[in-house]
């Protein structure tokens, strides 16, 4: 855990931000802050403590209550599903956007989580139609880039909406939890250009168990919006004047998560190979790909740790709990048996949050296998079937639990060759 560990702290977001502030990206004068996402509280303190008096106001919007120094104030949104609170920061950051006071710029704090905690449902859908929509996308298991373009369009916030609603100058430092940082995914991108389309959003939402599975608001939301209706116009796109102004800046992401677990390793004595390529796909798919590089590398002599991140998606089709690290790691179980060296592997979200669980991912080995049969609890093949990866790993004790870590890149998978 001390690699894991090491990956995390390396996206620490004050420090981070505050790094990014020494060149000051902003004008001079006084600064609103809207930060949120997993990462808004400890990214806002990092303003806060470079800024100091500039900063005149705003908010900080995350997940758990926190307590934050005036002027700044905290609203609570909740994720993945958004829920009222979600609803209440949305429209505050809207409200705060609009009227930034005597303030000369604006300045938005984004982290994974964001496009659930900030919340504001676009005209004629209700946040009961969003909590609907996006629940069904997330069981489908689409992307995150699918899942976000859905919601930029049911949305009056996302897909550079906050930014349009500003009248002075906004400015972006985001760490990233999405494969390919893209700044129109992140978040869902609310203060940059969006070129996704209703159209694209429709189309999703008609492979993803069709009209008929989704709540008649979102489906005539981007019906009307693909047809070019007046009521449903298009979020801001390329070259809008409306978001070209602004400044956007990655701050933090994987690679840097990667980066800090290597050196740990290193200094640790492993000799450490880094995928660059993102795992991503279906959790148990990409396990058994991910497993192909285990081998080739297992093959060498010598203690090795093989790092990499990205973002799996896992399709329900059963009842159990779980989410993608521990299906990933779940996944892995009989063919890390079959190893004839000893290998270890943890996969674990950066966030502390795998699913609707309490925790973080799991850990596997070579022994894993001997020890779920000693214990009664058969082939893993059952709880793979049933989603149900969580009471598997449990049983075992196996489950990482880190808490919730103020930070989010994704997806960290540690394999240790002994």
């Amino acid at each position: 855990m001390a690699i894991v560990s090491a990956a995390v702290a390396g996206v620490e977001p004050a420090r981070l931000v505050q790094q990014a502030l020494e060149a000051p990206p902003l004008p001079a004068g006084p600064v609103q802050i809207i930060a949120v996402g997993k990462a808004a509280a400890a990214m806002a303190a990092g303003a806060t403590r470079t800024l100091g008096r500039r900063v005149s106001g705003g908010l900080v919007i995350g997940p758990v209550e926190t307590r934050v120094e005036p002027p700044l104030r905290f609203v609570r949104g909740d994720h993945p599903i958004p829920s009222a609170g979600s609803e209440s920061a949305g429209a505050a950051a809207l409200a705060t956007a609009a009227a930034p006071g005597e303030a000369a710029s604006l300045l938005v704090l984004v982290s994974g989580g964001a496009s659930a905690l900030m919340a504001a449902p676009a005209a004629g859908v209700t946040l009961a139609d969003k909590q609907a929509a996006t629940a069904r996308l997330l069981q489908a298991g689409v992307t995150i880039a699918e899942l976000n373009t859905v919601r930029k369009h049911l949305s009056a916030v996302k897909g550079g909406l906050l930014a349009a609603a500003s009248p002075v100058p906004v400015f972006t430092l985001a760490v990233s939890d999405v494969v390919g940082d893209d700044p129109a995914v992140i978040g869902s991108g609310p203060t940059v250009a969006d070129a996704s389309t209703y159209a694209e959003a429709l189309a999703i939402v008609q492979r993803t168990g069709g009209r008929e599975a989704f709540p008649a608001a979102v489906v005539d939301r981007l019906v009307h919006g693909a047809a070019g209706a007046p009521g449903a116009p298009e979020t801001p796109k390329p070259g809008d004047p409306r978001v070209t102004g602004g400044r956007w800046m990655r701050i933090g992401g994987r690679r840097e998560a990667m980066l800090a677990a290597a050196q740990e390793a290193g200094r640790r004595g492993y000799e450490v190979h880094v995928r660059e390529d993102a795992v991503v796909g279906e959790a148990r798919a990409a396990a058994a790909e991910w497993l192909d590089w285990v081998r080739e590398t297992a093959v060498r002599p010598g203690r090795r740790c093989l790092v990499s991140s990205g973002e799996t998606t896992v399709r329900v089709v059963g009842r159990g709990r779980g989410g993608r690290n521990q299906e990933f790691a779940l996944a892995a179980v009989v063919p890390l048996s079959r190893s004839a060296r000893p290998i270890m592997l943890a996969s674990v979200g950066t966030d502390g949050v795998d699913g609707p669980t309490d925790a973080a991912g799991a850990v596997v080995a070579t022994g894993t296998l001997d020890r779920a049969i000693a214990a009664g609890l058969g082939q893993p093949a059952r709880f793979l079937d049933d989603n149900d990866a969580y009471r598997f790993f449990d049983a075992l004790d196996d489950l990482i639990r880190t808490g919730p870590t103020g930070t989010n890149v994704g997806d960290l998978q540690i394999c240790l060759i002994a």
